[in-house]
């Protein structure tokens, strides 16, 4: 059969190299011969040209191999070594022979900077790969035993256990991203915390209290209670979970914050209460972050059995977090729906039904309006109905300084001003489109325009498809002071396309229309890049968002079967399983029969 054209000639390249005593990397050979066939599409080692062979080096190999910069001399060797075969056999005339070795050389250089480029990207996300599973596991960073210890052992598993963990760990760190956010300066977040009434409440617990006798379970005693409520404005004493029972809450939140330390039966100031009177906004707010860790992420235990009140605040994590990540203020009566629904998939609550349902929203209610006194939420949206809740920006830092503490991703606007052009594409990922204009303007704007597009077209030659959908989007903010930096790029096969497009945008005389099979590879491009960072349903949706109306997508899906791009399959299936229209997607599905079997 054809498929099997690799087990052959791999065969019989290696009895050629032993008939002429010559030394053959068989297992690079091999690689090579099976992505002729299966990335190229070759139905025969014959039908190697010199434009493919350079797509070879130049395209698929990258993305497909994972090798170091030492070894392009072995893999040039190797490939040269399959030339040789195959003009010797008269698989290739001689004169085609001659001109795919021509070929090695003139793309050998360029091969070498690639890889190399691809090599230090590897390097750099295997680094933080392992960083994070070290931190997953508890291993102290700073300690180096520890550190050399944990490698050690990672390094002894199976491969396939290693495998496993790192898929595991990745899977993870992909959930555990969340919205980017605006952080204010700190002198404005010290200055919301000295304001804040949970600031003033603890600091006057505390500096009342000094030193002083508690019960054998490290509370206040009944008179000393009473009298604590009455310095800080409290109400008196009632059922738990009213209002009242602010006291309880303040005391405790100021034990686990060190405000007040409570040890062996007697109070007396903590370490942090001269924090909270600091003047140094920075010791103001390490002292700050403790105290609403301790307020806003409280634990009551389930076993003694909890009121509406309880129910509430071991729900507000999820609040915050719902808070932190919408674009808009959250209207109550949502938040109080999916509060409710969080309670009910975390405690049996059922059986009281609606009345319950009831406590908790009124509970709710109460609760926000102590976190509005506290500093940590606010109306917001339309100011006169106060028809929604936002944190206020002291919560929003406190609240990703917790995530991040706790292995979250959390970026935050202008973060990557001064990041590499790979850092820069990384990290929109992660950004919705208002920030990241903002990120790619913040970023521009601290460089030339030539450096700037330079580093963008590296990311676009080494890059996935990706990373050149977003690196070309950048690209595009750039104006026509860039315009040799992408001329001089034109040449590169990843990046002709999009330097074609880019200077016909900037009015530059290099710039032309694409070739039909220049846009169909772009937009095979495009979607392959949508679906690393999405569903295939999603993917398919959002390429055919910019797809012109006019287009005639039944005859350009059965054109895209011939242009040859490593994802070509997976985008024809996708196509063939997500558009919308039937005609269409049949013959997306038969186009990627047909890519399956050239």
């Amino acid at each position: 059969m054809a498929d099997n054209w690799v087990e052959s000639t791999d065969r019989d390249l290696r009895r050629w190299a032993d008939e002429r005593g010559e030394k053959l990397d068989e297992q690079g050979t091999r690689i090579l011969l099976e992505l002729m066939r299966d990335e190229l599409g070759l139905p025969g080692p014959g039908e190697l040209t010199p434009e493919r062979l350079r797509s070879l080096l130049l395209e698929v190999f990258p993305e497909a191999v994972v090798a170091a910069a030492d070894d392009v001399p072995t893999v040039l060797a190797a490939l040269r070594g399959v030339v040789g075969y195959l003009r010797d056999s008269g698989t290739v005339t001689a004169p085609d022979a001659a001109a795919l070795e021509s070929e090695i050389d003139r793309v050998a250089p360029e091969f070498t900077e690639i890889v190399g480029d691809f090599d230090d990207a590897e390097q750099r996300a295997a680094a933080e790969v392992v960083a994070g599973l070290m931190q997953a596991d508890g291993v102290p960073m700073e300690d180096r035993e520890a550190v050399e210890n944990w490698v050690r052992e990672f390094e002894s598993l199976p491969e396939n256990e290693r495998f496993a963990r790192t898929e595991e760990y990745l899977r993870e760190v992909e959930e555990r991203v969340v919205p980017p956010v605006r952080i204010a300066p700190d002198g404005e977040l010290a200055a919301a915390a000295r304001a804040s009434r949970l600031t003033a409440a603890v600091v006057a617990l505390a500096e009342w209290t000094g030193e002083r006798a508690l019960t054998e379970h490290e509370t206040l005693t009944g008179a000393d209670a009473a009298e604590a409520r009455r310095v800080l404005g409290l109400a008196e004493a009632g059922p738990a979970g009213e209002p009242d029972g602010e006291l309880e809450r303040l005391w405790w939140a100021a034990a686990a914050a060190e405000v007040i330390e409570v040890e062996g039966g007697r109070a007396a100031p903590g370490p942090a209460l001269a924090g909270l009177r600091s003047g140094d906004d920075g010791e103001v707010l390490a002292a700050w972050l403790p105290l609403f860790d301790a307020v806003a992420v409280p634990e009551h235990d389930y076993e003694d059995g909890l009121d509406a009140a309880e129910l509430v605040q071991n729900a507000l994590t999820g609040v915050l977090i719902h808070l932190y990540e919408q674009e808009e203020p959250t209207p109550p009566d949502a938040l109080v729906a999916a509060m409710i629904d969080h309670i009910g998939e975390q405690y049996v609550v059922a059986e009281e039904g609606a009345a319950m349902s009831r406590l908790l929203a009124d509970a709710f209610r109460r609760e926000l309006d102590v976190l509005a006194g506290w500093g940590i939420v606010a109306p917001a949206g339309d100011e006169a109905a106060g028809d929604g809740r936002a944190l206020t920006p002291l919560a929003v830092w406190a609240v990703r300084e917790l995530l991040v503490a706790d292995g979250f991703l959390a970026p935050v606007v202008g973060d990557l001003a001064d990041a590499s052009a790979a850092e820069l594409v990384a990290g929109l990922a992660w950004h919705r489109p208002d920030t990241a204009v903002e990120e790619i303007d913040g970023w521009l704007a601290g460089r030339d325009a030539a450096a700037g597009a330079a580093e963008l077209l590296d990311v676009m030659r080494t890059g996935g498809p990706g990373a050149r959908n977003i690196a070309a989007t950048v690209l595009h903010r750039i104006g026509a002071d860039a315009a040799p930096v992408v001329r001089a790029a034109g040449d590169h096969p990843l990046v002709a396309p999009y330097a074609a497009m880019w200077l016909a945008s900037a009015g530059d005389a290099a710039g032309r229309e694409l070739t039909r099979d220049e846009y169909l590879w772009v937009f095979v491009d495009t979607v392959a890049g949508m679906l690393e960072a999405a569903d295939a349903a999603e993917a398919v949706a959002a390429a055919l968002a910019d797809v012109p109306p006019e287009t005639d997508m039944a005859a350009m899906a059965d054109e895209l079967w011939r242009i040859e791009h490593p994802d070509l399959v997976e985008v024809l299936e996708a196509l063939g399983d997500h558009h919308p229209d039937r005609a269409v997607a049949k013959t997306a599905r038969t186009a990627a029969y047909k890519a399956r079997s050239a």
